[in-house]
């Protein structure tokens, strides 16, 4: 495509229509009132949305963006040439729209834009930040502390010394909560406005963890006055209300840009892709203003942990086990997995065996018909969600997704085979990775983990010494799993289904080569 790009200069060229919405607040008149941390698709399909429409129906033009962007500058180079304007192509079934976004104002990258990060940070006009870094970006160690043996931690440590004793030193962060901190200790120092931190990340109780880990980060400052001067405002004036997000945003595609380019005749290099559903659950805990996001369809509540809970283990935990069965299978789409008719039937087998049992609906949420919406959602063939793509960062996901489900079913004194499926799924995953099938495992155990898997004829030779040896990864398991017989058992089991399953496959059109029931779920 060689048109001109979507920018403040070119908008005004698209009209309106039934399959096109402008920005509902002008960005010229926007200023920023959010540092948003992980400035990736999601963040865009959701969020960066809500926040638009808050604004719009209450009437305010300050809760403009500045996304910080993570490991590289991709996002910029996306962004700032487009004036933070961006499209959300919204693909239903048969039917698909386009809504281009003008909340976020302005995109920085820490390698050379720290010291704004830290500014806007510091800034009485900036009430919030929010966070959509991944489970693995809050960088946990063990007991709910920061990891303080990572290098890159200990360097941001050392600036956040610094920056107490009004240094106010302009290297880089090399974290996300790193250069948080550093923003909040600027903050103190120039009259300690009051603030609120907004993880949007899947990690059930997300504000108490990155409270906790905020707090752990300030309180190996080695200097005590500073460091309880930061920790007093942290207590008195800085909130971490929980959230649940939900809305499925899959990789972006060059079909996907050039059907967005159809609509507007402009080329839209930020382009993200999400289905019609989308909802927040916000805890209704602030230090100070926010945006009117129940305004635009978010529920604020005293109690996010029944929703979040829902979610994680319902729709989180059945993605996962269609990711791995998926991928194994020869599928490389949530849809087509989905679609084969032996892997809905463990996906219904987990959520039904497992999962339901677990759960106490909350307001407003019949859990039966959230399991079939969420199997539905899956099933949007205009979703191009690519299992590689959900099946990352297995080690930081399981615990979240699958392991409370599993304490709580072992608690009650019953066996959680499906979960023991989702587990075994995984482990075949890890297993895959060192041979010739092509998957890249993407996790930050990746190392400890393909070492302690092997091959998967080193996994079919000694099933029980490889659930055993993956069992004990104390970073992954907690003790009640890890020490559960009845669950290693389970686990040692459905790798021999998980290996049926993977042997059938799936035929070259991904249709399903439909045999057995999927046993011991």
């Amino acid at each position: 495509m060689t048109s001109d790009r979507l920018s403040l200069a070119t908008v005004g060229r698209v009209a309106a229509s039934d399959a096109v919405r402008l920005p509902r607040v002008d960005p010229r008149d926007t200023t920023i009132g959010i540092v948003h941390f992980g400035i990736g698709a999601f963040h865009r399909a959701h969020q960066a949305v809500f926040t638009e429409d808050a604004a719009a129906e209450a009437g305010e033009t300050h809760w403009g963006i500045l996304g910080v962007t993570g490991r590289t500058d991709s996002v910029v180079r996306q962004l700032e040439p487009q004036d933070g304007l961006y499209g959300v192509l919204q693909k239903g079934v048969g039917e698909t729209e386009l809504r281009i976004v003008g909340s976020v104002r302005a995109v920085a990258w820490p390698e050379t834009d720290t010291e704004r990060v830290l500014e806007t940070l510091a800034s009485p006009t900036t009430h919030l930040a929010t966070l959509t870094v991944t489970e693995k970006g809050y960088l946990r160690g063990r007991g709910g502390s920061i990891d303080l043996g990572l290098d890159r931690v200990r360097a941001d440590l050392a600036l956040i010394e610094r920056e107490l004793a009004g240094e106010s030193p302009r290297h880089a962060s090399a974290t996300p909560l790193g250069l948080l901190v550093r923003g909040l200790a600027r903050r103190l120092r120039r009259g300690a406005e009051p603030f609120s931190v907004v993880s949007c990340d899947n990690l059930a109780d997300n504000g108490s963890i990155t409270r906790g880990l905020v707090t752990s980060l300030v309180e190996a400052v080695s200097e005590p006055g500073a460091r309880d001067e930061l920790l007093d405002y942290l207590g008195a004036s800085v909130r971490f209300p929980s959230t649940m997000v939900d809305r499925i945003a899959p990789a972006t595609t060059d079909a996907d840009r050039a059907e967005a380019f159809a609509l507007t005749g402009l080329t839209d290099e930020a382009l993200v892709v999400a289905e019609p559903f989308t909802q927040w659950v916000i805890e209704n805990d602030f230090a100070g203003p926010r945006p009117a996001w129940e305004k635009a369809g978010a529920i604020l509540t005293d109690d996010v942990a029944p929703y979040e809970r829902v979610k994680l283990r319902i729709l989180n935990a059945t993605h996962s086990l269609l990711a791995y069965l998926g991928a194994l299978r020869g599928h490389d789409t949530i849809a087509a997995a989905v679609a084969d008719e032996e892997l809905r039937h463990a996906a219904l087998a987990i959520l039904d065996g497992d999962i339901l049992p677990t759960l106490v609906a909350p307001e407003g949420i019949d859990l039966a018909h959230y399991r079939d919406t969420v199997l539905d959602r899956f099933a949007n063939p205009s979703l191009a969600h690519t299992t590689r793509q959900v099946a990352m960062d297995g080690s930081q996901k399981l615990p979240n997704r699958m392991l409370g489900t599993a304490l709580d079913r072992l608690d009650a004194g019953h066996t959680p085979h499906g979960i023991a499926l989702g587990v075994a799924a995984w482990i075949s995953y890890v297993a895959a990775s060192t041979g010739e099938r092509p998957f890249h495992l993407d996790d930050p155990l990746a190392v400890e983990l393909q070492a302690i898997v092997g091959s998967t004829a080193a996994l079919e030779a000694d099933p029980e010494g490889t659930v055993d040896r993956v069992l004990a990864v104390e970073a992954v398991f907690p003790e009640r799993v890890r020490g559960s017989a009845e669950f290693r058992a389970a686990v040692v089991t459905q790798l021999a289904v998980v290996a049926r399953l993977v042997g059938e496959g799936a035929g070259a059109d991904g249709a399903s080569v439909v045999g057995k029931p999927v046993a011991s779920v």
